[in-house]
């Protein structure tokens, strides 16, 4: 987060935020709401956009299960886990949307290119059901996850969501019970919008397979970098079957075990230059997964979880390294820049 704001008062903002922008009040206009939550997501989302990245996804301050299982639970005080559709907002982009046209001009562009992601049904099954299944339960989850992303697809003259990824970390490790035709049905409903290009993103690769059934998903998007074994359960021939893309990740974010391994060699203090992948890394694994998928790689980027690193600069370095090692292994006679 920013060196300006506390995490206490962000949290507070973010409750605030979301009801202010459920009810479609304009948030600069509550100077709590504009110092704690408006200006943070505001110089969150500056950074990213100064690092080069071509798709930019809102800055996720908040906990990714908390950040919906909150509304959720709202929702379950009237007996059912459906958000009404006017409450299942992210308020960091209605931000975004409202400020698009400035963040233009600061930016010295004409459209931002947005990415959105939403928790995915699963996920937050896990988190406030278990892993027992009820079909009805889970469509419902799915239901809400929906209502999330079609309210995220912001299509103005001055910004557009290019991108939904639905977030599913435990898939593969920890899950729910259900049987691969409800897991289908699930993941297609809520899956079920147009517009954006439609991801899923996942940990683990182990059930790659069943995700490839699911028509209603454009892009699977696995985690490479840290593990890089994940791409020995998907070929170019699996996806060329499915007809779906992948995305890849291909700069390391697991900090703790970056800097455990930092300090056994002696770096007790390490830089922020020191705990980033450095350009020829992150370069020859994108090399290597695009030798593997062809034109199948539609996107790419480090693997996910910047939050707990020690301080934006850092994670901001780690995009600007990523971007420079992919274009200049895209384009030879790129310079940076």
């Amino acid at each position: 987060m920013p060196h300006f704001v506390k995490r206490e008062a962000f949290e507070k903002a973010y409750a605030m935020a979301r009801e202010w922008a459920a009810g479609g009040k304009t948030l600069f206009e509550n100077e709590f709401l504009a110092r704690n939550f408006c200006d943070v997501v505001r110089a969150s989302f500056k950074m990213k956009w100064a690092a080069g990245l071509d798709v930019v996804n809102y800055p996720q301050h908040y906990d990714i299960r908390r950040q919906f299982t909150e509304v959720i639970l709202k929702a379950m005080e009237k007996g059912t886990y459906i958000v009404a559709e006017k409450d299942a907002v992210i308020p960091e982009v209605y931000v975004i949307g409202g400020e698009a046209k400035q963040l233009c001009e600061e930016f010295g562009v004409e459209k931002i290119s947005l990415r959105v992601c939403v928790t995915g049904p699963f996920e937050l099954y896990l988190q406030m059901v278990g892993t027992k299944a009820y079909r009805d339960v889970l469509l419902m989850f799915a239901e809400t996850v929906r209502r999330f992303a079609v309210n995220s697809l912001l299509n103005s003259k001055y910004v557009k969501t290019e991108v939904v990824s639905l977030d599913e970390p435990s898939f593969g490790f920890h899950d729910v019970m259900a049987e691969k035709d409800v897991v289908l049905e699930v993941l297609e409903k809520a899956f079920s919008f147009s517009r954006a290009v439609k991801q899923i993103h996942v940990h683990s690769t182990s059930r790659i397979a069943e995700l490839l059934k699911v028509n209603n998903i454009n892009v699977v998007s696995v985690e490479y970098a840290a593990s890089p074994k994940n791409l020995d359960a998907i070929s170019k021939s699996m996806l060329e079957r499915a007809d779906k893309q992948i995305r890849v990740g291909i700069a390391r974010t697991d900090i703790d075990a970056v800097l455990a391994e930092l300090y056994g060699k002696g770096v007790m203090k390490p830089q922020i230059w020191q705990i980033v992948d450095d350009e020829e890394t992150i370069k020859k694994r994108f090399q290597k997964a695009r030798e593997k998928f062809g034109e199948r790689l539609s996107f790419t980027g480090p693997d996910c979880g910047l939050g707990g690193w020690p301080s934006q600069e850092a994670a901001q370095l780690l995009l600007k390294r990523t971007v420079k090692a992919v274009k200049d292994a895209s384009n030879p006679h790129f310079s940076g820049g």
